[in-house]
Formats: C-alpha cells, sequence, structure tokens
C-alpha cells in the first residue's frame, strides 16, 4: 500500500472506515439477526427463512431505517477501529517487512495484518456488544433507546465486564481474519500493478478491496458467529464463556451453523470493503497531493 507513516495509516484508515460503514451496515444487521435469533421449536418455522425473508421482514415491520439499527455505535468508533487497524499493520510491515525492499512475502503481509488486529479488540469488543444488542431489537419491543442507554444498563448490570463481553471471542475472530485481509489485498495489488511497476486504477482498488473483505469473512465468520450469541446472550446464559456457546451450537444445530449468516456477510463483504480500501487509497492520494504543494510552496520562499 505504499511507503507511509503509521500516522498516514491511522487517517487513511479512519476514512476508509466511515465509507465501509455507510455502504455495509444494512446487510450487517441481517447477518447479526439471522446469527441470533432463537432456534424454532419442533415443529415451528424460524424467525427468518433466510437473508431475504430478513429483510423483507425488517423493511415491513420497520421501514429502511430498521435496516440502520444500531449505526451510531460502530459509526462513533468506527474511524478510530479502522484507523488503529491501518495504523497497526503499518507497524506491523515495519517490524515484519524488511525496509530494504519493497517486495515483501507473503508470510510477512499475513504476520503484519495478524497484528493489526492486536490493537482494535479493545475498541471493537464494547462497540461490538452494543451495536449487536441494538440490532437485534424489533421496533416497540427493545429495551433500550440507543447506545448510551446500552452502556448504562450493561455498566449497571456487570460493571465494565459486561460492556467487554465477547473481547475473546473478537481477538479469535479479528487476528486471523486480519491477517488474510490485508495478505490479500497486497497479493491482487502486487498481481495487477506487476509487483509495482504500473499505477492501478479505481477498478483495481475496488477488486483487490472486495476480495479483502470476501477473504477476511471467510476466515474470521465461525468467530462472528460465536461471539454475536455470547455478547446477546441473557447474562449466565453461558457460564464458562465462548466455550459453552461453541459446545451449545454444535450440538444442537451442527458444524454448518458456524456460518449462520455468510449469505449478508459476503453480499456485503465485497462493497464495504471496496468502499474502505477506496476510501483510504483516495485519502492517502489526498496527503501526498498535500505533501506535494507544501513543498512546492516552500520551494518558491526559498527561491
Amino acid at each position: 500500500m505504499g511507503d507511509i507513516t503509521p500516522f498516514e495509516y491511522f487517517l487513511c484508515g479512519g476514512c476508509g472506515g466511515i465509507c465501509t460503514i455507510l455502504v455495509g451496515h444494512p446487510l450487517d444487521t441481517i447477518k447479526v439477526r439471522l446469527q441470533t435469533m432463537p432456534v424454532p421449536e419442533p415443529g415451528q418455522l424460524p424467525h427468518y427463512a433466510g437473508t431475504l425473508d430478513c429483510f423483507k421482514k425488517t423493511i415491513q415491520y420497520e421501514g429502511p431505517r430498521g435496516l440502520y439499527r444500531g449505526m451510531g455505535a460502530p459509526l462513533l468508533g468506527v474511524s478510530p477501529i479502522f484507523a488503529l487497524s491501518f495504523m497497526g499493520y503499518g507497524v506491523g510491515k515495519s517490524l515484519f517487512c524488511p525496509a530494504d525492499t519493497s517486495q515483501h512475502t507473503y508470510l510477512q503481509y499475513l504476520s503484519a495484518g495478524a497484528f493489526s488486529g492486536i490493537f482494535t479488540t479493545f475498541i471493537m469488543a464494547p462497540g461490538e456488544r452494543i451495536k449487536c444488542l441494538l440490532q437485534i431489537q424489533e421496533k416497540g419491543k427493545g429495551m433500550y433507546s440507543g447506545p448510551v442507554d446500552v452502556v448504562k444498563k450493561l455498566y449497571k448490570q456487570g460493571g465494565i465486564a459486561s460492556i467487554y463481553r465477547g473481547a475473546g471471542a473478537t481477538f479469535l475472530r479479528d487476528i486471523p481474519a486480519s491477517g488474510v485481509y490485508f495478505l490479500t489485498y497486497e497479493a491482487v495489488q502486487n498481481y495487477l500493478t506487476d509487483n509495482g511497476n504500473h499505477q492501478t486504477g479505481i477498478a483495481g482498488t475496488i477488486l483487490a478491496g472486495g476480495l479483502a473483505g470476501t477473504a477476511n469473512w471467510l476466515i474470521g465468520m465461525p468467530a462472528d458467529v460465536l461471539k454475536s450469541r455470547f455478547q446477546t446472550a441473557p447474562e449466565g446464559t453461558y457460564p464458562n464463556g465462548i466455550r459453552d456457546v461453541f459446545r451449545n451450537l454444535i450440538k444442537t444445530e451442527g458444524p454448518l451453523a458456524l456460518y449462520t449468516g455468510i449469505t449478508p456477510v459476503l453480499l456485503r463483504a465485497f462493497p464495504a470493503n471496496a468502499a474502505c480500501f477506496l476510501g483510504f487509497e483516495l485519502c492517502k492520494r489526498l496527503l501526498r497531493y498535500l505533501k506535494l504543494d507544501d513543498e512546492k510552496q516552500n520551494d518558491v520562499q526559498v527561491t
């Protein structure tokens, strides 16, 4: 992604993150509702028959705004989350990728990307908890009026630990998924640019970003399902944490349940992450333009 500083990664990552949420949140809402709907009793139909049914019912009973439930929390937190993720990747590249070469191995990209996952969990975990609790609410049936109300009630219920419930599952999701995320983007960009010998256009950025998002979720989906169920379950449902969630899910629904909601996730992954990397690259170009402009002004002043 070019030679830029970790701070520039931070700025551009925040810009990319905002683009991601604006494009992808509706399908994220559908994903969470599918992941957390109750298992139907014998002889009963599930609450949602699938992705399209969930979309139709949400629009029918809640209107288009229902697809954007819980967006406040990720939108407020998305800039620091994505900024830290991209900055973590920049720091990871400085640690794992030799500075004397522009071409790095896949293992180096993977390691730098996995390192970035460590940076985001402390912000991501509570934001995800708040988002999921708001997303599963149906109009007129929820106990939370908004993100601030969720925080207040969770803190009253169990303190900071309640707000951070699911942090371990977030680590399990984000560290390997982030590694694959950045590796895929770099690999596709290297292929499209013949290892940096020529520039790629907007179409190339969209393709590389979309494929990166798809690969990220193929790796991270099982941990995300466990995280969503754990974070939205009533207090005390899973006393042993994520292990109990996993045992219960495998016992009652089977291994394929680890990919519940994969359809809206993959439908969302490509456009949302294409938007993310497009926002990142445009911000990077803007910073380069501002740098060149400053250098020209300095040259004029010197002469």
